[in-house]
């Protein structure tokens, strides 16, 4: 397979996703990873077929066009090139929850790159959401009120790992301008402005408004496909629906801090004795 400046492009679905053929990414010239990084910005996901031969080096190059590469902190990583994250079915890597990567971060990641090996025969598919059409699907006055908003997102993994960090509800992204929901499922504690169970109420609703499968788009992995998004602005899940082995490799690109609009109201503070019972995934953080 040789590089095209000119690659074969189909949308995936209405809301996002493009797929490229006719793209050799050991041989990746400037041209072609700038006409990947122009799809990237305007499909939010982007899926690269036929890599089968890719070499490691070359993985890890893509990865840095995009910026510098993160070396993760809990997951286990190829031998000899520790920035690549394995992705193993049979180790931990069935995440069937709605989530952006790791926005436990004071910086998440921007990209990630994930490229599967192995796939089931059947199933095995990852879904993915456009945050900007989320927001932008919302109403005025509540697109109004949670720009003025910031949320913090969790991580505890035992007394091995913790990580804390307060973002905008609403960020914008930094080469786009677009405006994008900011919140997912698996990491998102709670809106400090308001009361828990407020902020609850409103998690819950948003959630689940932006899973909505008008915002969505479905990939059917062959192996050797390259998945790229765009972690700024999407969601992904990973659907469990197979018993065979899927595995895979993926390098994650580092972000900047997300920004937004200015918080417009103090942080919440409970009343002496008041007290809450938490019923949502992700309530590890009290306040």
């Amino acid at each position: 397979m040789t590089t095209s400046i000119e690659p074969e492009v189909r949308l995936v679905a209405g809301a996002l996703g493009a797929e490229i053929s006719g793209i050799d990414v050991n041989t990746l010239t400037d041209e072609a990873f700038d006409r990947i990084h122009q799809l990237l910005l305007a499909h939010q996901v982007v899926f690269i077929t036929g890599q089968t031969e890719l070499a490691p080096e070359a993985h890890i190059a893509l990865g840095r066009r995009f910026g510098e590469v993160e070396l993760h902190p809990y997951l286990p990583r190829l031998e000899g090139h520790p920035e690549i994250v394995i992705i193993d079915s049979e180790d931990g890597g069935k995440v069937d929850v709605w989530h952006t990567d790791m926005t436990f971060h004071q910086s998440p990641p921007q990209v990630s790159i994930l490229r599967l090996l192995q796939v089931p025969e059947t199933g095995g598919d990852t879904m993915f959401t456009n945050q900007c059409l989320v927001y932008e699907e919302l109403s005025t006055p509540l697109r109004d009120f949670l720009d003025g908003l910031t949320a913090i997102h969790v991580i505890r993994i035992g007394n091995e790992f913790t990580s804390r960090a307060e973002h905008p509800v609403v960020r914008v992204h930094p080469e786009t301008g677009r405006r994008s929901l900011y919140v997912n499922r698996l990491f998102t504690s709670h809106i400090p402005q308001l009361s828990r169970n407020e902020s609850d109420a409103i998690l819950e609703y948003l959630f689940r408004f932006s899973e909505g499968p008008q915002f969505t788009c479905r990939y059917r992995w062959h192996a050797g496909d390259i998945a790229i998004w765009d972690n700024r602005v999407t969601q992904h899940y990973a659907v469990n629906d197979y018993r065979d082995v899927r595995r895979g490799q993926r390098v994650t690109v580092l972000g900047d801090h997300p920004t937004g609009d200015q918080p417009r109201w103090e942080h919440y503070v409970a009343a002496p004795g008041q007290r809450y019972w938490p019923d949502r995934v992700n309530a590890v953080d009290n306040y």
